[in-house]
């Protein structure tokens, strides 16, 4: 039987919250034990299991109890019921700053952290130039952190994160606070933790990150659990959910190819028809890298619009976006659609993506975006296969159409 790296069992987290400081007194010493405050849930019966050696995104929106969840697996914060179990050394990079004197020097704090995770002051002698090495703050790292910019607070805690040799690394949103270059940095190692089986937990509103780093995804919302699948699926689901808080207008649906698409909006408009046409009109949906196509697509108004706007995107197989744009953008919004009206598109483009499947997700609105007014989104509302048997002359996702000059002297 294999051990996973993290149960969670049916956690929640309650909060007592007063609307006037005074009560949680009154509530203390009231005779007949009247309540004056109320119960907010921070998280309430989540349940999942992570296996070791997987990597796992935690998505959610801001309050959806996502850095709760990650501080009751790290044993931060304890919780008001359910249990975690975890099997493993975890190493995590919560919250700026978190687990930092901020009175003692960043090498002070590097031999602090790692006296609290286990290891001698011996074992981190061995490890802290590496450390300082891969922080890369110079001398500040012999100044307190009080004086440190929020980029060196995190180059210094993903150092020393990523150094103390965890079975589990768990990483909350802290590397978008570091400029590009370290971001980067900080990837190709994680990515070689993953290949060496590391177990790892990430927090991030980027789905492109979440998508290239992550098995598979948590969807929270609320304190609650609402769906655990791969990414891609998870992300979509979530997209949906910013413009349909409560799903009332989202369907979603198991395609014949295995893929899970979401449709949402209001229905005030609808997608009729998508394909590609080649420049002889005919349809097609394996295409040529380079070659010369046309997204036809026709939308059809079920009530009047003042305004409607067309934006489309295609994503590879792994659900990052390659291309999208828009009406809005593109300064061609239609306005005053009357009910019953059919609305043909016809966008021109040159197919130049490297060899592959991809899928094209379209979206209504009467806007720049789908959270406004979503008339209908649709996920996998095309899938078509682009093959490079003319050119074979590239590798890669794009095709950049290039002329080389070679001078020998």
């Amino acid at each position: 039987m294999i051990i996973p790296a993290i149960t969670v069992n049916n956690i929640s987290k309650v909060y007592k919250l007063y609307d006037h400081p005074k009560d949680r007194f009154k509530e203390t010493f009231h005779p007949f034990r009247k309540r004056y405050g109320r119960d907010f849930y921070a998280l309430k019966d989540v349940s999942f299991e992570i296996k070791k050696g997987e990597t796992v995104g935690i998505i959610g929106r801001n309050g959806s109890g996502k850095s709760t969840l990650l501080q009751i697996i790290t044993g931060v914060l304890t919780p008001s019921a359910g249990s975690v179990q975890v099997n493993g050394r975890i190493s995590a990079l919560l919250e700026l700053g978190a687990g930092f004197n901020p009175e003692f020097s960043g090498v002070e704090n590097v031999f602090f952290n790692g006296q609290i995770m286990g290891f001698s002051r011996e074992e981190m002698q061995t490890k802290v130039d590496d450390i300082l090495a891969f922080a890369d703050i110079g001398e500040f790292a012999y100044q307190p952190v009080k004086t440190y910019s929020s980029g060196m607070f995190v180059r210094l805690a993903f150092a020393l994160a990523i150094n103390v040799e965890p079975d589990i690394l768990i990483v909350d949103e802290a590397l978008a606070v570091g400029d590009a270059a370290f971001q980067m940095k900080c990837i190709d190692r994680i990515n070689r933790m993953i290949e060496s089986g590391i177990t790892l937990l990430f927090v991030s509103h980027d789905p492109g990150a979440v998508k290239r780093l992550c098995h598979r995804a948590v969807l929270l919302e609320k304190g609650k659990k609402v769906k655990v699948g791969s990414p891609e699926e998870v992300f979509d689901l979530y997209n949906a959910m910013l413009a349909d808080e409560n799903l009332k207008n989202t369907i979603i649906q198991q395609l014949d190819n295995g893929k899970v698409q979401t449709v949402s909006g209001t229905g005030e408009a609808r997608i009729q028809e998508i394909y590609f046409l080649d420049n002889e009109g005919k349809q097609k949906d394996i295409l040529e890298v380079g070659e010369e196509v046309t997204l036809y697509i026709k939308a059809k108004a079920n009530q009047d619009l003042p305004r409607l706007v067309l934006g489309f995107m295609i994503r590879d197989r792994l659900g990052q976006v390659m291309f999208g744009t828009n009406t809005f953008y593109t300064k061609q919004i239609l306005y005053d659609i009357p009910v019953r009206s059919e609305v043909n598109f016809k966008i021109k483009m040159l197919m130049n993506l490297g060899p592959g499947d991809y899928s094209i997700t379209v979206a209504l609105t009467s806007s720049e975006h789908h959270l406004e007014k979503n008339f209908e989104w649709k996920d996998f509302a095309l899938v078509f296969n682009v093959t490079n048997i003319r050119l074979n002359i590239f590798a890669g996702m794009l095709y950049l159409k290039t002329e080389i000059k070679i001078e020998l002297k």
